[in-house]
């Protein structure tokens, strides 16, 4: 077991890593709306689901591995009414991979985004 980490997404806000590896899978912590800097990335929707990806992508990178290899994400929507903005911003994301996913309305998020996204990936 042993830990990833990237400058290329955000520092860990809390007592966690950005993601940690188990034999041949990666489990990746919730990603947000936070540039590689910190910085929050307060737009709508699609621009937060867009940094989402982008810090969930470099985080999956820096394990050695790409989206191609995701094969369980779950999202977390502060509105279920976002679904469909959301959704095609990860399905081009993603280009025609589908893995398996859960998406649930929350009642807050951390900095009180719009959407978190975590993902199991396999490293083989």
């Amino acid at each position: 077991m042993h830990v990833i980490q990237t400058p290329n997404a955000p520092a860990a806000i809390g007592p966690y890593s950005q993601a940690m590896v188990v034999g041949d899978l990666l489990f990746t912590s919730g990603q947000i709306a936070l540039r590689p800097d910190g910085s929050l990335n307060d737009g709508d929707i699609v621009a937060q689901t867009q940094q989402v990806l982008g810090n969930l992508k470099a985080v999956i990178e820096a394990a050695g591995a790409d989206l191609s290899k995701v094969v369980k994400t779950t999202v977390f929507l502060k509105n279920l009414d976002d679904f469909v903005a959301m959704n095609t911003i990860y399905g081009e994301a993603f280009a025609g991979h589908t893995p398996a996913r859960s998406t649930v309305q929350v009642a807050k998020l951390p900095r009180d985004v719009l959407v978190e996204i975590e993902a199991i990936v396999s490293l083989r």
